[in-house]
């Protein structure tokens, strides 16, 4: 199965016609800017190509997540809590500083033993 390149809806080549002849620089020829136009149509094209495969890739996976929803039975699942599995992101923060207090308490310590 081959497919034929499609020509551009007319709403494409006018607006793509537009397009061209708003970013026309002084001297350019007509033969340019359709050759400009050409090329924003050819974006245009890829542009919807790319958003039908998105679409559709999209659909596929709604379509798949609904089967595997409706084909398995409500299986009811262990809830975890999420308090238990997470480390205590409090001590965590805490630990660095702790750590500074003692050493600067150590060496305050230190320096006051060695003067006397």
């Amino acid at each position: 199965m081959m497919k034929t390149p499609s020509t551009p809806s007319i709403e494409t080549q006018n607006d793509a016609m537009k397009m061209a002849k708003a970013t026309q620089r002084p001297g350019q020829t007509k033969e340019q800017t359709k050759l400009i136009a050409q090329g924003i149509e050819k974006g245009i094209a890829l542009y919807k190509k790319q958003q039908k495969e998105k679409s559709r890739q999209a659909d596929k996976a709604k379509k798949k997540a609904q089967k595997l929803k409706t084909s398995k039975p409500a299986q009811v699942q262990p809830e975890v809590d999420d308090k238990a599995t997470e480390p205590n992101h409090t001590l965590l923060s805490r630990l660095p500083w702790a750590l500074l207090i003692v050493s600067w308490i150590g060496f305050i310590v230190y320096v006051i033993s060695t003067t006397k």
